[in-house]
């Protein structure tokens, strides 16, 4: 699953208010990401997708991820050519690998640095 565009980082107390539904209670969104309509957030639980989907966006998809489930994950940094840096992640019971897309807006090396708090617990 990769998604192509504009990375940037989101105000985490914008991303708790904007989706506190989606929320358990106390829990906390430390970081986010919106890469084009799809946004990345970092919670101290677990790391939440939100795939918007179709033309209109309207139907969403909310994936959520325990980060115990994460059994592995890896980043590529952006070389001359290919000016998108990649964040891989692999999920225990799953074959699908999961890939999310940032261009020059994001600190890939920032991305990877808020999981490993995450998942070396």
């Amino acid at each position: 699953m990769a998604l192509f565009g504009n990375a940037h980082t989101i105000n985490p107390a914008t991303a708790q208010q904007d989706y506190d539904r989606l929320l358990g209670q106390g829990e906390q969104v430390h970081a986010a990401f919106l890469l084009i309509r799809d946004t990345i957030l970092f919670t101290d639980r677990r790391l939440i997708l939100v795939d918007k989907q179709g033309i209109t966006g309207k139907k969403t998809e909310y994936h959520s991820v325990p980060y115990r489930s994460i059994t592995h994950f890896a980043v590529e940094t952006a070389g001359t050519f290919d000016l998108d840096a990649e964040l891989k992640i692999w999920i225990s019971g799953s074959p699908t690998l999961l890939q999310k897309t940032f261009t020059k807006g994001v600190d890939i090396y920032e991305v990877q640095a808020i999981l490993t708090q995450f998942v070396a617990r």
